[in-house]
């Protein structure tokens, strides 16, 4: 199911604000990188936030999905988010506020994005879709020099939540502490996206998304 672009056409009447809101601060701003590889659901991740920003009111700009899409390729996608216009999709060099990445090695294609007081936020489980891909604990040791880093075994997490399909939204709970907007609008966006497929994933997905969160504020702390 496409899932990337599910928000765009709620977000055509935001056009009529842009002149009232260009005289006030830019208050709320969110510049985020999406990274895995194809079949961790870096789709999802997007358009959950992407819901979300829309119920806030917010303005977003979603870059394009690079990569290859299909399984095991790598996948990658600037999300901002602001509550004034954003003037472009992609974030530059030293300015993300946050890299999520449900595959360790792509977290770390990313770093020359993660501005100083910026956050990682990786599964710690790779995916092995190269012959020489490097030993995991060394790819960890590197994410941890990251100032500011959390690194959860979401993979583990989400089969332990009931759902092992979920370490996307294990990721992405793990993340909520860092996006400027209610937890319950995260929610919301997963209660929309995923409605048609029945209340059952839909809870499931909301069971990961808070297993993923909680862990996360433990870590922090």
């Amino acid at each position: 199911m496409q899932t990337g672009n599910v928000f765009k056409q709620r977000q055509k009447g935001k056009d009529l604000q842009v002149q009232v809101k260009t005289l006030k601060t830019v208050k709320m701003k969110n510049d985020i990188i999406l990274a895995g590889v194809g079949g961790q659901g870096i789709l999802s991740i997007a358009a959950i936030i992407g819901l979300a920003a829309v119920e806030e009111d917010l303005f977003l700009k979603q870059s394009e999905v690079h990569g290859m899409s299909q399984r095991g390729g790598d996948v990658q996608s600037h999300l901002r988010l602001s509550d004034m216009p954003v003037s472009s999709d992609l974030i530059p060099y030293g300015k993300a506020d946050l890299i999520i990445s449900v595959e360790p090695m792509e977290s770390l294609r990313y770093l020359p994005w993660l501005s100083d007081n910026g956050w990682l936020i990786t599964n710690s489980n790779p995916f092995i879709n190269i012959p020489d891909y490097p030993q995991v604990d060394e790819i960890l040791e590197e994410i941890k020099k990251v100032k500011n880093n959390i690194i959860i075994d979401a993979d583990l997490i989400a089969k332990e939540s009931g759902s092992a399909r979920s370490g996307n939204m294990v990721i992405l709970g793990a993340a909520s502490p860092f996006i400027d907007m209610p937890y319950e609008k995260l929610e919301n966006a997963i209660r929309e996206l995923f409605a048609r497929k029945g209340e059952q994933i839909v809870e499931s997905n909301l069971k990961a998304l808070k297993a993923g969160r909680e862990c996360s504020v433990r870590l922090k702390i």
